[in-house]
């Protein structure tokens, strides 16, 4: 009886556990997080505001109270992350497993830049500018209370200073695709579940970033342009929900794999 006892108290336990961690499946910023204004509130029970403090300090380097300044070196930028959203659109409260890990924030700070040939580069993005960064990139870190995160000026996706990801500047050689609507119905005319229609790699330019640098520095334009439809890497880049409910994605010119016309 005391074995079974002690089973049945660890099995409870790992479940119990297994529900008070949030989990991140992947980002997909909605409408209110686009407007770049985010809150994080109460997580729930306070074994569940504990469990998330901890996990927070085990992802992100602390940076003790002594040092008053980070100021990032070379073409690397720092960036205060903005926290999750606790509330949807619609106001509907969100448990600790639905919340989505933040990939935009503010620049608050930058590196003196790059050499490339015999050029002294700048970098391109300004303190306070509002962006938004790939997914897994860079070194998180906690300072003056609050999350941060050191990425390359290539990390950046692209500069979003309006309220929604249509207005996306994307950077060097990113491209903005608003993706093409997945079919409703089978060619039999069944409708499709959420789950079973198939994820469109089919979609429209937006935006295209300035272009890549060459060994000499200079900027290359890309040569694809706006208005085009593109067939691009189903699972590349970064995708976005529009405040109409359209989808983007934001990805290198290279995952552009055809024109179609």
């Amino acid at each position: 009886m005391a074995s079974m006892a002690s089973l049945h108290f660890s099995i409870s336990g790992i479940a119990a556990a297994k529900r008070s961690v949030p989990s991140f499946d992947g980002l997909r910023l909605s409408p209110s997080a686009l407007r770049l204004s985010f809150s994080v509130g109460p997580c729930g029970a306070a074994l569940h505001q504990s469990s998330f403090r901890r996990l927070v300090v085990k992802a992100a380097t602390v940076v003790a109270p002594k040092y008053t300044s980070i100021k990032p070196l070379g073409d690397r930028v720092l960036v205060k992350i903005n926290t999750s959203e606790e509330v949807t659109i619609g106001g509907i409260l969100l448990p600790s497993s639905s919340q989505q890990k933040p990939q935009a924030g503010e620049v608050v700070a930058v590196g003196e830049g790059r050499t490339i040939g015999n050029k002294k580069l700048q970098i391109s993005i300004k303190e306070g500018a509002q962006v938004i960064y790939s997914r897994y990139a860079g070194t998180e870190l906690e300072f003056n209370g609050s999350n941060h995160i050191i990425l390359k000026e290539d990390d950046i996706v692209g500069i979003l200073e309006a309220e929604d990801v249509k207005d996306l500047q994307p950077l060097n050689d990113r491209v903005l695709i608003k993706i093409a609507e997945a079919e409703e119905t089978t060619p039999g005319g069944l409708l499709l579940t959420e789950a079973s229609k198939e994820k469109p790699s089919v979609g429209t330019v937006i935006t295209v970033g300035p272009g890549t640098l060459d060994e000499e520095g200079t900027r290359k334009p890309l040569t694809i342009a706006s208005g085009s439809s593109v067939l691009y890497s189903k699972y590349a880049g970064s995708e976005f929900k529009s405040a109409d409910g359209s989808t983007y994605v934001v990805l290198k010119a290279s995952d552009v794999m055809a024109v179609l016309s």
